[in-house]
């Protein structure tokens, strides 16, 4: 007698909504698809007209041909596992600052398999707040700095804090890094988007801003938060000081609080980042008493810049103007997580403190980071260029992070095509180039774009020429092929 299968009594509709609703492009359809392909590639198969799959539809450097720096490696290795200095060989493999440098933190943290404090390893708190400190000129508070398993843990916790319901609205650029828009979905709060401005190379329009702000008032919706990612997630713009100054400004105004997402501050290519701390901080001392009670949370990474440690799951965030109760309710947050990964931790003391001119490390390190600096500013250049001669495509010039957002306009038979298979025009284009070429990237719908147009975000990490080159064909003959 067969048995009958047993059916499992959780089905979708049994699920919390919000987590179902929740999207995720950067990891959504296009990425699945691409693990797929790559499976297939793997077991040997020749079918497909590429050999390799370019996932250029995350920032994950090490993923791709961006190796590790040398001398982070082996202060992460020793400080792992210890006894390799009992080792006959250690003097030799290691550098002599790296060595001093984990016995240091090995003194202070003992094992990174323990937990630490849940607002992060005091010493390294001070790192980071030395850090802050030479970066912008005023001083920071090792207590205000919170260390994170990277920036999104920082988000969720900054978000969860403020998250009342659905009437709780949140100020978020578009395009954002859907990091944002899913997180509020998965609380059940609001996002109140606000259109950067792509004819100003994605700068913020202050004036719109505030009209937004106005608008979603009198709609009843009780504004907690903007945020701004500086340099720009997918845009790769790095906003000017009069940029930031007006933001400030706006949430003097309205009593909102920022969150200043500057996780790629070490990637600017032409311009300069400035941090909102710093420019706060100005504006204090020129209008004395006005900007006092600005609320700012700033936010840093070890999973960009030159570390590229995505894997490692490092970051901080530095609390400044909150009142003692609510940093209070954050440690709350960060001690139901127990502590952010330690490992993570150490990372972020390597890369707020890294050797400095007479350190044994130093000369290496310095060719390492300027080497990875030098390659993603040329990927970026050479990556441009190739969008600036494609037909029908137009592209701000990479200014800082790690990506290129360009505008497609798609041909009217390719729009009609889209919509006859129920597809997003834009991901219709980037799963033709996925199929077509083994190229990952991720559709601007997934990010957010002004109504009527279609873009992509593709990273810059990977090997350009080629790629370039790839991608470039592709869309000749996409554009060929749909020509009105």
């Amino acid at each position: 007698m067969s048995k009958i299968p047993k059916v499992s009594p959780l089905t979708i509709d049994k699920l919390n909504a919000n987590v179902v609703n929740a999207k995720y492009a950067v990891r959504g359809r296009l990425a699945i698809r691409a693990e797929q392909l790559k499976a297939t590639l793997a077991e040997g198969s020749s079918t497909l007209p590429f050999s390799k799959v370019i996932n250029a539809n995350i920032g994950n450097p090490q993923q791709l041909d961006q190796k590790p720096i040398t001398f982070y490696r082996q202060v992460l290795s020793i400080v792992e596992y210890p006894q390799l200095l009992e080792k006959p060989e250690a003097s030799i493999i290691y550098k002599a600052d790296a060595i001093a440098r984990a016995k240091k933190i090995i003194s202070n943290v003992g094992s990174v398999g323990a937990y630490s404090n849940a607002q992060g390893i005091q010493i390294i708190r001070d790192s980071v707040a030395s850090f802050i400190e030479k970066r912008d000129g005023f001083p920071a508070d090792p207590h205000s700095i919170f260390l994170t398993s990277g920036a999104s843990s920082a988000v969720t916790m900054l978000l969860n804090a403020q998250a009342t319901g659905n009437k709780a609205g949140f100020l978020i650029p578009i395009p954002q890094y859907p990091l944002y828009s899913a997180t509020l979905t998965l609380m059940g709060a609001s996002a109140v988007q606000y259109h950067l401005d792509e004819a100003k190379s994605w700068a913020t329009n202050v004036d719109e801003i505030s009209q937004i702000v106005n608008k979603a008032k009198l709609e009843g919706i009780d504004l907690k938060t903007i945020v701004v990612i500086n340099p720009g997630n997918p845009t790769g713009t790095v906003l000017p000081e009069e940029n930031i100054r007006g933001i400030i400004d706006i949430a003097a105004q309205h009593e909102i609080v920022i969150i200043a997402d500057e996780v790629y501050q070490e990637n600017v290519y032409l311009g300069e980042f400035i941090s909102f701390k710093k420019v706060l901080r100005k504006m204090q001392q020129e209008f004395p008493g006005k900007y006092d009670t600005v609320e700012l949370a700033s936010l840093h990474s070890t999973s960009k810049g030159m570390i590229g440690e995505c894997g490692h799951r490092g970051g901080y965030m530095e609390l400044v103007g909150f009142n003692k109760e609510v940093v209070d309710t954050i440690y709350k947050l960060a001690a139901i997580q127990l502590c952010a990964n330690v490992p993570g931790q150490v990372a972020v003391e390597l890369m707020v403190n890294p050797p400095v001119k007479g350190d044994a490390s130093y000369e290496e390190f310095t060719r390492e980071y300027s080497h990875i600096f030098n390659t993603l500013k040329h990927r970026s250049s050479v990556l441009y260029k190739a969008f600036e001669s494609m037909e029908g495509v137009s592209c701000q010039a990479p200014e800082g992070a790690m990506y290129l957002f360009p505008q497609i306009t798609l041909p009217k038979k390719a729009i009609e095509e889209a919509q006859r298979l129920n597809e997003v025009p834009d991901e219709f284009y980037c799963l033709q180039l996925l199929e077509e070429t083994g190229i990952c990237v991720i559709p601007g719908s997934g990010f957010g774009q002004k109504d009527g147009t279609w873009h992509f975000r593709t990273t810059f990490l990977a090997p350009v020429d080629d790629y370039a080159a790839a991608l470039t064909k592709f869309h000749q003959r996409f554009m060929d092929k749909y020509r009105d």
